[in-house]
């Protein structure tokens, strides 16, 4: 029984949204207990597939027949495998976390109730895209989770800037979603189906053409929900919605679903190296753009934002490295849920306690008046800048080296951006730390700093433990990798060191530290104006701007295709329009001629039937003279 899974959560946002305002009271016990119940079913399913062999840890579930026309079937199908079930236990797990600490973080907005039915109806969308077991239903839940997105971004639509940026995220989305629908109707025109056991089947005997054209516009798809180079300009703004939506979207849910994507359509990538290469490419320039891009963020939910950008380019990377990289994506993704969720909610309990302050250059000096907030997200610190032995260390490391490992100016290539990232990774997540909990105190007379309660602290202190452990507990003796194998790498396959991991990792943590120095330097030994953006060293105004995506996109994307709709207007109207209306003119006009000759007089009459008689008389006399 799979179904219990989403429709737990599913029946909370129901019961939540059409219940009214009956359900102010309770309706948040109830958005909670419903996400903790299936994570504890999660438990028990996930309890059951250690159980069995590897190769039998599948457990498929038909519900009902959904499209069946001649041509086309698909059943409503649920499969829960040993890549579906990390998903489902991250998003449940950490999604049950971010909802208990939304309790205490959302406790005097009037909208708790209806802010709750919406995290609900998120995670239930979450589920059933990593729970389909054919494209449409996994499209059906893409888009649940683009509904969700849009509702909660916008949730304080009051402000201009929380409603700009619902409607940005949405309709950048609307375009890598036109990716995923065109997608499956090559699918169904190159394999007659759209379930993975189908498509799947079909690509030994599909063209290399086709396979690449599916990888392409999959690719297409996971930049829209991951936030990836070119399609990345929404994430930042996303950040005007509430820190616990920011901390699901970038942790559980919404960015992670791009990666699921790619790895569960590994057997089409396997055999489309073109489009493996586009993928490994969009994750090199992203993990570099979004780095970056964080280095100049003074606003911490964005520089957190960015640097989800960044990670999330990692496991694209991984992602197209091919069944090598796959089970280490997945890895860095579950690691990353932890300490990222952590990082968000540690930055929402400072908002918490600075009166919703956002500004680094306004905090300073935090450690002591926060101490559960220091630690926790100090972990989240140094987990998500790979120091040994906490959770980015094993993850991310092991994707550096794996790029490396692809060999040739490739992997020199990848593995260079991986490597560079993470120098940049510890520079800018340093200087947040530094700004945020060190140094003098530079808040305004108005804030008064103070701890967060318990329903908040609490999720925290367990993201922080995984934060420290989950990296170990995944990686050592290849637990995650084995478990993953019989599905995102049934041959086998395995890279190829050229240099000793030991080595990759000492340079590693070389260039870690490298950062993490500069960053000290740059922000410990002067001092900080709490208005002035000057003194940020070595920050370009490039960065400062998203290294112009927004300009970029406009300039390429946008002003093009206005101009291209307004060309097309234009042609409709002067062309096709005015080609009917023209035909339409010339027909009134012939028959306004017509309807002249129809005087009403008898002797107008007569005289035509004369006329007519003389012409006929004539006609005949002349035949007859023939």
């Amino acid at each position: 029984m799979l179904w219990p899974l989403i429709a737990l959560p599913l029946a909370g946002a129901a019961v939540l949204l059409l219940g009214g305002r009956r359900t102010n009271g309770w309706g948040h016990l109830l958005g909670c207990a419903t996400v903790v119940a299936s994570f504890g079913w999660a438990a028990v399913l996930f309890a059951d597939l250690l159980g069995r062999e590897a190769a039998g840890r599948v457990i498929g579930e038909r519900l009902f027949a959904w499209v069946p026309v001649a041509g086309l079937r698909v059943d409503f199908g649920l499969q829960l495998d040993a890549l579906s079930v990390c998903f489902v236990l991250l998003i449940t797990g950490v999604g049950a976390l971010i909802h208990i600490y939304s309790i205490g973080y959302m406790k005097q907005d009037a909208g708790r109730r209806r802010f709750f039915a919406y995290l609900n109806l998120f995670v239930a969308a979450m589920l059933l895209l990593v729970l389909a077991d054919n494209y449409l239903g996994l499209y059906v839940g893409w888009e649940g989770v683009g509904l969700a997105s849009y509702l909660l971004i916008g949730f304080w639509s009051h402000k201009p800037s929380a409603a700009t940026a619902a409607k940005k995220a949405f309709v950048v989305n609307r375009v890598g979603d036109i990716g995923l629908a065109i997608a499956m109707m090559v699918m169904f025109a190159q394999f007659g189906t759209l379930s993975y056991a189908g498509v799947f089947a079909g690509t030994t005997g599909a063209s290399t053409g086709a396979l690449t054209a599916i990888g392409l516009l999959l690719l297409l798809a996971a930049c829209g929900k991951s936030a990836q180079v070119p399609l990345q300009s929404w994430l930042g703004d996303a950040m005007e919605g509430p820190t616990p939506v920011s901390a699901l979207i970038h942790a559980a849910t919404m960015v992670t679903a791009g990666v699921y994507l790619i790895v569960r359509s590994g057997p089409v990538f396997n055999l489309a190296p073109d489009a493996q290469t586009a993928v490994v490419t969009v994750g090199a320039v992203t993990l570099l753009f979004g780095a970056v891009i964080g280095c100049a963020k003074d606003d911490i939910k964005k520089a957190l934002a960015a640097s989800t950008m960044s990670q999330i380019g990692y496991m694209v990377l991984a992602a197209g490295l091919g069944p090598v990289g796959y089970a280490i994506a997945i890895m860095h993704l579950l690691t990353h849920g932890f300490f990222k969720a952590g990082l968000f909610l540690g930055a929402g309990s400072v908002m918490h306690g600075m009166n919703d302050e956002t500004d680094i250059r306004r905090y300073g000096g935090l450690r002591a008046l926060m101490p559960i907030t220091f630690v926790t997200f100090g972990l989240g610190y140094l987990a998500i800048i790979g120091v040994p032995p906490f959770a980015g260390f094993f993850s991310k490391d092991a994707i550096i080296e794996t790029a490396f490992a692809a060999g040739g100016l490739r992997g020199w290539l990848l593995g260079g951006a991986a490597l560079l990232g993470a120098g940049i990774t510890a520079f800018y997540m340093t200087r947040v730390m530094i700004l945020t909990f060190f140094g003098p105190r530079r808040w305004s007379p108005e804030a008064h700093p103070h701890e967060s309660p318990p329903s908040m602290t609490l999720p925290m202190m367990v993201l922080a433990v995984g934060s420290v452990g989950a990296g170990a507990l995944l990686a050592l003796g290849g637990r995650l990798v084995d478990w993953l194998e019989p599905v995102v790498n049934p041959d086998g396959a395995h890279a190829h060191h050229a240099v000793p991991v030991w080595v990759m990792s000492a340079i590693t943590l070389s260039v870690v530290l490298i950062g993490v120095a500069v960053a000290y330097r740059a922000y410990s030994t002067r001092a900080v104006s709490p208005v002035s953006s000057e003194w940020v060293t070595g920050t370009t105004e490039a960065a400062r701007s998203d290294l112009y995506g927004d300009a970029f996109n406009e300039a390429v994307f946008m002003r093009p295709g206005a101009r291209l709709s307004e060309t097309l207007v234009g042609v409709e109207r002067r062309g096709i329009d005015g080609a009917v209306e023209g035909l339409a003119r010339g027909i009134s006009a012939i028959s306004s001629t017509i309807r002249r000759s129809q005087t009403g007089f008898a002797r107008s009459y007569a005289l035509s039937m004369l006329g007519g008689a003389v012409l006929l008389l004539g006609i005949l006399a002349t035949m007859g003279l023939s």
